[in-house]
């Protein structure tokens, strides 16, 4: 599931401002053209085959359904991953011993906690940059961080970081960049190379990258995880006509779908679709537009791809990084990848 959006992706403005020690706020302008549901939904609905993308999944009650799939008994990621950071968090702070934190999609830092417990046993302090596109949130969760750790400085990053990384404030020091979550696998193969290069040219010599990416395993595994028998990960993908419907002024009727996923196994991913069930005509008046879908018509919502250890070096290879530690549990289902600036390699300490 894509990690990095929340409440739609558009910050949400203060009415006053409220001033925390430790906590800055810092909006990160866009370099690049990010796209809006009205541009994404004239992209990908208009014409076959059609798509969304997945980040308006997340409005209020989306972030929630997101929570309670990650509570399912099927769907495995982010316990795995949250399991794997705890045990291998030591490992990266004292190797890496970075002055900056910098996550890329940090939404509420639950897991980046583990991060902040290992620089305290290790007696060591970072400042904690979350980058995330709800102003709210990143002010609600900076404010808990701030309580929990008497040493930790935040700056919260406002913005998309999908709209380039040029506009970050400057930082001296070491730094260890972020992306958790498996949300790799949430882009194509072209957008994932494009990210990677973006991440490569703000990393100095000593800066380090921990990337979470889903593994190739059992297709049965893969099917659960996504078609969970409580129906919740059904809902959250329903959801998003909910969301469709408030902000294009549209008339889905999500009885009218179905929520289908299933493992690609030529392309290595997860395909999440809704599912027409009839014929129907759909309204979106935002579009001045009336969508027309036969019965069985699929409209893509999220891909999700699956990677091999040799897939996830060639990524980073290609995008100028070296692996330096590959952490995996035993059942080989997921992987945190630390990686730097080929021919820099990171200095053990």
């Amino acid at each position: 599931m894509l990690a990095y959006a929340a409440h739609l992706a558009n910050p949400v403005m203060y009415m006053e401002e409220i001033v925390v020690p430790r906590l800055t706020r810092h909006r990160v302008p866009a370099a690049l053209p990010v796209a809006d549901i009205v541009e994404d939904a004239s992209k990908g609905l208009i014409k076959s085959p059609r798509s969304m993308p997945p980040k308006y999944f997340y409005d209020e009650r989306g972030s929630q359904l997101f929570d309670a799939i990650c509570e399912t008994r099927e769907y495995y990621p982010t316990r795995t991953e949250e399991a794997l950071l705890r045990s291998c968090a030591h490992d990266v702070i004292t190797q890496l011993r970075p002055d900056h934190i910098v996550e890329f999609g940090s939404g509420t830092a639950r897991k980046t906690r583990h991060l902040f417990d290992a620089c305290d046993r290790a007696g060591e302090t970072a400042a904690y940059w979350p980058f995330d596109v709800c102003e709210e949130m990143l002010h609600d969760s900076g404010q808990k961080l701030v309580q929990e750790y008497d040493w930790l400085q935040v700056n919260t990053l406002v913005g998309d970081y999908l709209g380039g990384l040029t506009g970050l404030p400057p930082r001296e020091g070491r730094c260890l960049y972020l992306f958790l979550g498996g949300t790799i696998g949430n882009f194509t193969e072209d957008e994932a190379a494009t990210f990677l290069d973006e991440v490569r040219a703000i990393m100095r010599p000593g800066d380090g990258l921990l990337l979470g990416a889903d593994r190739v395993k059992d297709s049965e595994v893969l099917h659960a995880a996504y078609n969970d028998d409580s129906g919740i990960t059904a809902q959250f993908n329903l959801n998003l006509l909910h969301v469709l419907n408030r902000e294009l002024d549209a008339d889905f009727c999500d009885s009218n779908f179905e929520h289908r996923a299933l493992f690609n196994t030529e392309a290595s991913r997860i395909e999440m679709y809704l599912v027409s069930r009839r014929r129907q005509s759909v309204r979106i008046k935002a579009l001045e537009h009336t969508l027309e879908l036969e019965a069985g018509e699929k409209i893509l919502t999220e891909i999700s791809r699956k990677f091999t250890p040799a897939n996830l070096e060639s990524l980073l290879n290609d995008a100028g990084l070296a692996v330096q530690r590959h952490f995996e549990p035993d059942n080989g289902w997921f992987s945190l990848v630390l990686a730097e600036v080929e021919g820099a390699p990171v200095t053990q300490s």
